[in-house]
């Protein structure tokens, strides 16, 4: 009995640890049932939002846009940030929502009514890079409304895909062509000018002329202004006064934002610049081209345009790479001659992925560094005086600075108010406010005398540019005041360039401690 009772115990403890053993092996079963399960619910709702991305990453507006542009943001932020991470279509990423591209809130969506009889539609493909938004396109239309305060200037995006990006993620609306037209319609403009800041007469430029046609029977006049380089030409030879005027300001900015003290210097150094453009198929291709012979009529021979597409073929990366290899210099800086600093300047150019400029000039193993300028066009003040220039010719009408401008004399001095935004930096009380505004060979400079000696150099531009650009840091004069009881005094007194009248501009000063202040200032007569 007592070795059946033993036999006994000994089968139920094997069958309890039999029973314990497939219970566990069963509860992690179901498990790890439960983890695949939660798997496939993370990568279904991805996927969901995916789609909804996907359905609004089109050219065309429809009467859905709108609430598929909503439904794609409630979805995105229904998700986990592990989910997102697994955002994946044919062309939805987790970048497309979760990028930082700065503040939409800073920009202007300029699709307001009560348009008047004239507008100026300025016409651009778009970025949905925000700060790239602000200042570059955000920048022209700046330029051109004010240049033409008796005008209404409005905004339109050719690229649907991109209006729908900001407004799925922003909330921002920003007028397709035929919303901008439709508005002017019915706003009862009669005279409308078109403004493309597109860069040359392609594809695009094509485009908004055809769109344009369309709605010329409904305007008293219609106008379409030339994009930034002007007219094509014949061939590579061929180029004009917009083209020489872009050619000088980019490198310019290049050269100043690299810390070099001319283009000249930077060539002595090693350095070469690379201008990255679009590129096209289009005829207007041979545009590229011809910006590398204004580069060489000027005498920048280490500079070298170059474009994403490869079209024309000389200005393909690989065949850049090979121009500057050859040419011997080590050091490479690559910006984009692009209106705007969006995608390709911020993928295709300065991007991590081995396809982009950056990671290729890098991989060629022919370069000490390679470094990039995120910077567009349309943010330089001389470009945006050429499609100011643009609009004038397409108007008819004077800008408002160059009307003034035109009333003053070369050689003459005049009497000019010089406005700060600081009590702490201002005209000598001698002075009542003033300076003496100078015009020659067509630039106009105004001489102000200051409240003492303590401001050493002043610079047209902000403080965190002026110490990698000394060069251009104004220099003092001695100054002799005398007040209304009689006193004098020497102060510093300094000729400030004034681009236009009107206008706020930058300009920093440096005390004596070594401590560089932004201001904003203007001049006006």
């Amino acid at each position: 009995m007592k070795k059946k009772l033993v036999t006994s115990m000994a089968l139920l403890l094997g069958f309890a640890m039999m029973f314990t053993a497939c219970g566990k092996q069963a509860a992690d079963v179901a498990e790890t049932n439960v983890e695949a399960t939660e798997e496939v619910d993370d990568q279904a709702l991805a996927d969901e939002c995916a789609a909804l991305i996907d359905a609004i990453y089109v050219q065309e507006r429809t009467d859905k846009t709108d609430e598929q542009c909503k439904a794609a943001k409630e979805a995105w932020d229904a998700l986990t940030d592990a989910q997102k991470e697994l955002v994946e279509g044919e062309f939805a990423d987790p970048d497309y929502f979760g990028r930082d591209t700065g503040d939409a809130s800073k920009d202007d969506p300029l699709n307001q009514d009560e348009i008047g009889e004239n507008e100026i539609l300025v016409v651009s493909f778009g970025t949905s890079f925000n700060d790239s938004r602000v200042a570059d396109i955000g920048g022209v239309e700046k330029a051109i409304a004010a240049a033409y305060p008796d005008w209404s200037v409005r905004r339109a995006f050719t690229a649907q895909i991109i209006i729908n990006h900001i407004q799925a993620r922003d909330e921002e609306k920003i007028d397709n062509m035929q919303q901008a037209l439709d508005r002017a319609v019915a706003n009862g403009v009669k005279n409308l000018v078109v403004q493309p800041t597109h860069l040359m007469h392609g594809a695009e430029y094509d485009e908004l002329t055809e769109a344009v046609n369309e709605y010329a029977d409904k305007f008293d006049s219609v106008k379409i202004a030339e994009p930034l380089l002007g007219e094509v030409g014949a061939d590579a030879s061929a180029v004009n006064r917009d083209k020489e005027t872009v050619a000088k300001a980019i490198t310019a900015e290049a050269v100043s934002d690299a810390g070099l003290e001319s283009i000249d210097k930077a060539a002595e150094d090693g350095t070469a610049f690379v201008f990255m453009g679009h590129g096209t198929s289009h005829n207007a291709k041979v545009t590229y081209s011809q910006m590398q012979t204004q580069m060489d009529k000027l005498g920048y021979k280490n500079v070298f345009i170059g474009t994403v597409e490869g079209e024309p073929e000389e200005t393909a990366c690989e065949n850049i790479i090979e121009a500057v290899k050859e040419a011997g210099y080590k050091k490479v800086i690559l910006r984009p001659l692009m209106v705007v600093a969006g995608d390709h300047a911020n993928n295709d150019m300065a991007g991590d992925d081995e396809d982009s400029w950056k990671s290729m000039f890098e991989a060629s193993g022919a370069f000490d560094s390679i470094d990039c300028q995120i910077a567009g066009l349309g943010e330089i003040a001389d470009v945006q005086a050429i499609y100011v220039a643009h609009t004038s010719e397409a108007t008819g009408v004077k800008p408002v600075e160059a009307a003034k401008t035109d009333e003053l004399k070369e050689g003459e001095t005049y009497e000019a108010k010089f406005t700060t935004d600081s009590s702490m930096f201002h005209v000598n009380e001698a002075k009542n406010g003033k300076g003496e505004l100078t015009v020659k060979d067509g630039k106009m400079t105004i001489h102000i005398s200051l409240v003492s000696d303590k401001i050493v150099n002043l610079y047209v531009g902000k403080a965190a540019d002026a110490e990698k650009d000394k060069a251009n840091w104004l220099q003092p004069t001695k100054d002799e005041v005398t007040y209304s009881d009689g006193t004098t005094e020497t102060v510093n007194g300094f000729d400030v360039p004034v681009e236009a009248l009107d206008k706020d501009f930058d300009l920093a000063i440096l005390g004596e401690k070594g401590t560089w202040y932004d201001h904003v200032v203007s001049v006006t007569l």
